[in-house]
This record gives C-alpha cells, sequence and structure tokens, in this order.
C-alpha cells in the first residue's frame, strides 16, 4: 500500500518501490481491496523481494523505510548509494487472523497511517535538509500516534 499511496503524494517527487524479506507470490486481496477503495488502479502492483534492490543494475534508492516490526530486527541488504533508512512501526495487518470484518478495517486503519505518514514525508523539503536532519524528520514521522479510525467503516 505505500508503494501506491507515495507515487500518488509524492506526485512524481519521488518514485516508490515496496518490497519486503519473504515477500509472498501476489500482494495481499484485502490490500488492493483497501487501494481500490480509495480510487487507486492496482493493476501494476505486485509482491517484490527487497533483493532486487541489492542488485546490479537495480534503481539507486535514496531512502529505505521498514515500516512492520518484525522487518526493524531483520539484517537488510547492503544498499547500492547508502540510502538514508528510517522505521515506521506499522502493524502488519495480512499478519492478523481473524473474522474478515475485522481483518478489513486493520487494513483500512493502517491504510490511513500509511498515508498520514506519506504525506507528511510528501510535504518536507527534502533538498533543504541534510542527511542527519533528514533522517531524523523520517524517523519522528514514524513515531508519531496513528490517526483516528473513528467512523470509519
Amino acid at each position: 500500500m505505500a508503494e501506491a499511496i507515495l507515487n500518488r503524494l509524492a506526485a512524481g517527487r519521488i518514485c516508490a518501490y515496496s518490497a519486503g524479506s519473504h515477500p509472498k507470490d501476489r500482494p495481499h486481496p484485502m490490500a488492493l481491496e483497501t487501494l481500490r477503495e480509495h480510487g487507486y488502479d492496482t493493476a501494476g502492483l505486485r509482491s517484490r523481494s527487497w533483493r532486487e534492490f541489492a542488485q546490479p543494475g537495480a534503481p539507486i534508492l535514496d531512502f529505505v523505510f521498514t515500516v512492520c516490526a518484525n522487518a526493524a530486527g531483520e539484517t537488510c541488504p547492503l544498499w547500492p548509494g547508502q540510502p538514508i533508512t528510517a522505521h515506521w512501526d506499522v502493524e502488519d495487518p495480512a499478519a492478523f487472523e481473524g473474522p474478515e470484518n475485522e481483518q478489513r478495517a486493520r487494513f483500512r486503519r493502517i491504510y490511513l497511517q500509511l498515508e498520514r505518514n506519506i504525506d507528511l514525508l510528501a510535504k518536507l523539503n527534502l533538498e533543504s535538509l541534510g542527511r542527519s536532519d533528514l533522517r531524523s524528520r523520517l524517523e519522528g514521522i514514524g513515531e508519531t500516534e496513528p490517526p483516528s479510525t473513528e467512523g470509519t467503516r
């Protein structure tokens, strides 16, 4: 979801890719459903391994965000170009096991949290910030409280 949200909110200033350490064969159906509910075209979205971005010829990354608690504790690949890294502690809604309506509610809540964090990122004047200040601000975005989901479906 983060890839789609960032590519929309950054409007060409940032090109986002989503990847994971243990990707599934395809994006979670409820992630795609949640994105479609918010007007996203999900046709080109796919699951990727983060190893794709550590290979020769991969896009050069400026930032790498880990978003799930389990990813923060894993050893990440050595990223070419030494991108700025930050962690945003976001629950993995796909890991929840329970009634379908509760799982949908989790995907919607996580969508709102990612959208809020990414909106703050997209509004930063990236060019005016030094590397350490930028990293501090990116980490700070991940430390703020997620938005309330009262009144959501």
